[in-house]
C-alpha cells in the first residue's frame, strides 16, 4: 500500500533502522512507534552503488506487520545498482514508500512508473554532489524527493553543510504535495534547519537508536519539529 496522503502535508520524523540493535529490532520499533513515531526508514544497500551492504526484502518482510499494525508506513531507500530489477520484491514485502538514485537506474520513468503500478509511493533520492536537473524531469511524476546530506553509505556521519543548503532550491522544484525527505547527520542541533529549509519528512538514525532512551530521543526531536511553522 501507499503511504496516506495525509502523511505528505505533515512534518514527520522516521527513525532510521540502520543504527537500531538488530539483535533487539522488533523491539525497538514498537518502542519507537509507540513514542510517537508514524514512518519508519529502511536503508538498503547492495556493496555496488554504495560501499557497504545492508538489508534486502526479508527483513522488510519481517519488520512490515509490525509496523502497519501500530498504523505506520514503511520508507525504503534503495542506494542498489539496477533498483527496478527489486522493486516489486520491497513492495511486496510490504514497503510503503520506495526512493531510487537516478544514477543507478537504466531507465528512470519505467522504475517510476512501475512503484506506481505497484501501488507504492515513488520517491526520488538525490546525493549532495548530483545534478538538481534531474528532479525538475521527473517532478510531476514522484510523490516525493530524499535529499542525501551526507554521502550514502554508512549511518552516524556528520552532516554536509552545503547539502543542507540545497533543500529550499529542491522544495522549489516540487510540487506543493509532494514532500521532501532528508537524511543524513540529523540530530537535535540541526534538525530544526533542516525543516526551516523545506523538509517535513526527516530522517534519523544514529539520533535516535544511538541514544540510551530511543523513545525519550523521539519525543524531544518530536518537540523540536512541532515548534518550527510549516513553509
Amino acid at each position: 500500500m501507499a503511504v496516506p496522503a495525509s502523511l505528505f502535508k505533515e512534518t514527520l520524523l522516521l527513525p532510521s533502522i540502520l543504527s537500531a540493535d538488530f539483535s533487539r529490532l522488533g523491539e525497538q520499533i514498537e518502542m519507537v512507534m509507540d513514542a510517537g513515531v508514524r514512518m519508519i526508514h529502511v536503508d538498503v544497500m547492495d556493496g555496488h552503488f554504495v560501499p557497504n551492504i545492508t538489508i534486502g526484502p526479508l527483513v522488510v518482510e519481517s519488520i512490515a506487520p509490525l509496523v502497519h499494525r501500530r498504523g505506520g508506513a514503511l520508507s525504503v531507500h534503495l542506494m542498489i545498482e539496477r533498483p527496478e530489477v527489486f522493486l516489486r520484491a520491497f513492495v511486496e514485502a510490504g514497503a510503503d514508500a520506495v526512493s531510487l538514485h537516478a544514477e543507478a537506474c537504466r531507465n528512470l520513468y519505467h522504475a517510476i512508473e512501475t512503484l506506481k503500478s505497484l501501488g507504492a509511493t515513488a520517491g526520488l533520492a538525490i546525493n549532495p554532489g548530483s545534478s538538481l536537473g534531474v528532479i525538475g524531469e521527473v517532478a510531476p511524476l514522484v510523490d516525493y524527493v530524499l535529499a542525501m546530506t551526507v554521502n550514502p553509505g554508512f549511518g552516524g556521519q556528520k552532516l554536509i553543510e552545503p547539502a543542507l543548503a540545497r533543500l529550499p532550491k529542491i522544495r522549489r522544484l516540487l510540487s506543493p504535495s509532494a514532500a521532501l525527505e532528508v537524511d543524513g547527520g540529523i540530530n537535535q542541533e540541526n534538525i530544526v534547519r533542516a525543516v526551516e529549509a523545506g523538509a517535513n519528512w526527516i530522517v534519523a538514525g544514529a539520533a535516535v537508536f544511538g541514544a540510551k532512551d530511543p523513545a525519550a530521543e523521539v519525543r524531544r526531536l518530536h518537540n523540536l519539529l512541532t515548534a518550527v511553522p510549516r513553509l
